[in-house]
């Protein structure tokens, strides 16, 4: 496959576009009571009623009600955000630069992540960069697990985005922090880059030979 070929980029949210802090999210579940969060809890793939959750076979209003049923009092919805924003760790500025830089280069910027509700209701909210712009503004197209109700790394959901965008498997680059989802991918003939957790970001630092500029239309 020629590198000329790639047109999109889809890139993964936690631990690529934001940094994230696992311990401090199992922390956070524990706080609000449940004792056996780190069970549930995983930095690339969630478990049982958090799986649902994100694979959006459940609502976050369920969530919260068997949430509370489990640990035995009622719970909010706002600790249940709280718990799951103990994920953020941080954006650092260079990224919402980055990815400007890249649409601005001509390439499609899609978000492809395993998420839930809670954390992504922060994400389209202006709290996302601390300058009044929300995870829209930084990207063509969003693909959430829990609105696409497929999981990565299932087949359907990167066969999906290619039909969506439109795109043959060789147009697309994925970078991600897990490797089952990379290989997931490349099985189909995306491009991917599989990077360090919270280091995702890190490889458009500076000219990377991966990524020739692509030719704006302008």
């Amino acid at each position: 496959m020629r590198l000329d070929e790639i047109t999109h980029i889809a890139l993964d949210m936690g631990g690529v576009v934001l940094q994230i802090d696992h311990e401090q999210a199992v922390r956070r579940f524990e706080e609000i009571g449940v004792a056996d969060a780190r069970e549930f809890l995983n930095p690339y793939h969630q478990q049982g009623l958090f799986g649902k959750l994100e694979g959006g076979q459940i609502t976050a209003e369920e969530f919260v009600a068997e949430l509370s049923r489990i640990i035995g009092r009622q719970l909010s919805y706002e600790e249940c955000r709280y718990a799951w924003l103990g994920y953020l760790k941080g954006i650092p500025k260079r990224h919402f630069d980055i990815l400007k830089r890249l649409r601005q280069e001509g390439y499609k910027v899609c978000l492809l992540s395993n998420t839930n509700p809670f954390f992504f209701d922060w994400a389209e909210s202006e709290a996302f960069d601390g300058h009044g712009h929300n995870i829209r503004d930084y990207f063509d197209s969003l693909y959430v697990s829990f609105r696409c109700k497929m999981l990565k790394p299932s087949r359907e959901i990167y066969e999906y985005v290619l039909r969506c965008e439109g795109i043959a498997p060789g147009q697309l680059l994925f970078i991600d922090d897990s490797e089952r989802n990379t290989e997931a991918a490349e099985s189909l003939g995306i491009r991917t880059i599989h990077v360090a957790t919270n280091e995702g970001l890190s490889l458009f630092d500076a000219p990377n030979p991966l990524l020739p500029a692509y030719p704006s239309a302008t």
